[in-house]
């Protein structure tokens, strides 16, 4: 059985952009960034994930979206 271990993972912001709603726990406003990820092994690039992450812009916590 073969284990592949992460050695580097950066995260690259792409853009920032307002988001509808507002914050459950101050009230204050929503921000959408696109992160790239970019995980390496040992200097060679495995892999490119993009994702979005809400965030609050008054209290700077991390929102989860829920459906």
């Amino acid at each position: 059985m073969w284990f592949v271990y992460v050695c580097d993972e950066e995260e690259k912001e792409l853009a920032r952009q307002k988001a509808p709603g507002s914050c459950p726990h101050c009230g204050g406003k929503v921000e959408a960034m696109d992160v790239e990820i970019q995980r390496k092994f040992c200097f060679l690039p495995l892999c490119f994930t993009i994702k979005r992450k809400f965030f609050c812009t008054l209290c700077a916590r991390r929102l989860e979206l829920f459906y």
